[in-house]
């Protein structure tokens, strides 16, 4: 939040006049570099599909120009993998290549769109496509330094505040090689013994000597890190500091909480610090409900005669309802009833549930294979498309156990954010299944939690292929 401009004593209304937030990408001379890397994937991408097509002989038709539209889309922005080793780039942008093209084949043989495309093509990009990415990747990281060196060279840095958000930043800025950031120092009141780790950077002064030292280190950028409590010396020295051509940025200390979907947002022009809030809103809640609904159509539509066969051999196998309807708590801890394939003799849903371990004497001989396979899952397609539930979030929990857990995991209720899922990011990595302890409980919470931090499209399309691979594996489902 840039405060720079802020006037310190003018009416509520003037005062937040100027607030903005701020854009996912910078545009500018000093943001080449970013700017660069954002959208680097997304046109190597659809380069490489119109070069291949010319080179095969084809011309550029209505397909490829719609298909590069939807390629774009899907990886725009890129990643940031400057600041990454190497191996994780090459692995990142090889699972990132490999679930993009799975699923354009997949809605390409279910549409018919591939029809409209020469499988040579096709099959030729699949193979220039990861190659150019790498490539691209790999040129970048040899240009930054002469990109960064067109920026107008490194900006000068002075933190205010040696405490632990500041001395984080600090760190952060100085392990970032490719970053036109260089960190001159601290100022801080406090003596010696009293301040931790300074992370490598001296401390250059009290608070009060800011503004003057601004001026004999020719510093382009001021971060104040201070306690939110300390209210009357951040006015006073974002007063002193308009004396200066710095830009001046105040650094909220997020380590008070852990935050989900933080970021900076306003309310009727005033502005506000997010600390916690659900990924799907506005646009990316649009997005969210047209890929569940598409996705459940057509792997509804594929599926439907397994469903007819497997609903009859639960009707053959043992007595009782097709469906098994369980209580489970949705979106905002609202009660709703997720559909299943039934896989036991009984059908559960009191204020006691236990839950379904191995060699379970209550599941039947097909409800083991159906669970083991996740075949009883399919039904919860329909409730995706009733918009009780999404593919991929937070898996649901009888309401029993909620109401057991929530007391005894801080933070719990917070999956309920957002819809829950047939699969999540706690079951493809390892946590699918029986939890039968506390702690094994608390790692999938914070998985569902790391989800709800860092969604994106492109995850949920990564969870998903990758649900498809450990379904097949057969591991942790009973």
């Amino acid at each position: 939040m840039n405060l720079r401009d802020a006037p310190l004593h003018a009416p509520a209304a003037t005062a937040t006049a100027g607030f903005r937030q701020a854009s996912r990408i910078a545009v500018g001379r000093d943001q080449l570099l970013n700017l660069l890397e954002a959208t680097l994937e997304p046109l190597v991408l659809v380069l490489s599909l119109w070069g291949v097509t010319l080179a095969m002989g084809s011309r550029l038709g209505a397909p490829e120009m719609i298909l590069a539209l939807v390629v774009f889309s899907l990886t725009f922005p890129s990643s940031a993998r400057l600041s990454l080793p190497a191996l994780q780039v090459v692995k990142g942008t090889m699972v990132g290549w490999l679930t993009l093209a799975g699923l354009l084949f997949f809605f390409g043989y279910a549409t018919g769109y591939l029809d409209y495309f020469y499988r040579d093509t096709l099959v030729t990009w699949a193979w220039v496509a990861p190659a150019c990415l790498l490539a691209s990747h790999l040129l970048l990281r040899r240009a930054a330094p002469a990109i960064r060196s067109l920026e107008g060279g490194p900006k000068r840095a002075l933190l205010a505040g040696m405490n632990e958000t500041g001395v984080e930043l600090a760190q952060r800025l100085k392990a970032d090689f490719y970053s036109n950031m260089q960190v001159v120092g601290f100022v801080d009141d406090r003596s010696g013994e009293r301040l931790g780790g300074n992370g490598g950077h001296p401390v250059l002064g009290r608070l009060e000597e800011l503004p003057g030292l601004v001026k004999q280190h020719r510093i382009d950028f001021v971060y104040l890190a201070l306690p939110m409590a300390s209210q009357q010396r951040i006015l006073a020295l974002l007063d002193a500091l308009r004396d200066t051509t710095a830009a001046v940025y105040f650094v909220p200390d997020m380590f008070v909480t852990e935050l989900i979907q933080g970021r900076i947002d306003a309310v009727q022009g005033m502005p506000v610090v997010g600390v916690c809030d659900t990924p799907f809103g506005g646009v990316d809640g649009l997005i969210k409900r047209a890929s569940d609904i598409v996705l459940s159509l057509v792997i509804l539509a594929l599926v439907a005669p397994l469903l007819a066969v497997l609903a009859a051999a639960v009707k053959l196998a043992s007595p009782g309802p097709v469906i098994f309807r369980q209580r489970r708590y949705g979106l905002d801890g609202r009660e709703i009833i997720v559909y299943k394939f039934r896989t036991m003799r009984v059908t559960e849903d009191g204020e006691v549930i236990r839950q379904c371990g191995k060699g379970d004497p209550r599941v039947t001989p097909l409800g083991a294979f159906m669970r083991r396979t996740s075949l009883d899952e399919l039904p919860q397609f329909v409730n995706v498309l009733q918009g009780r539930m999404s593919i991929v979030g937070p898996r649901p929990h009888a309401v029993a156990h909620n109401e057991q857990y929530r007391k005894l995991i801080k933070g719990y209720m917070q999956r309920h954010m957002v819809k829950p899922g047939i699969t999540g990011w706690a079951q493809v990595n390892g946590l699918r299944g029986e939890t039968a302890t506390l702690e094994q409980m608390k790692a999938r919470v914070e998985h569902d939690l790391d989800y709800l931090r860092n969604w994106s499209l492109r995850l949920d399309l990564y969870v998903i292929a990758k649900t498809v691979w450990v379904v097949l594996k057969g591991r942790n489902a009973h």
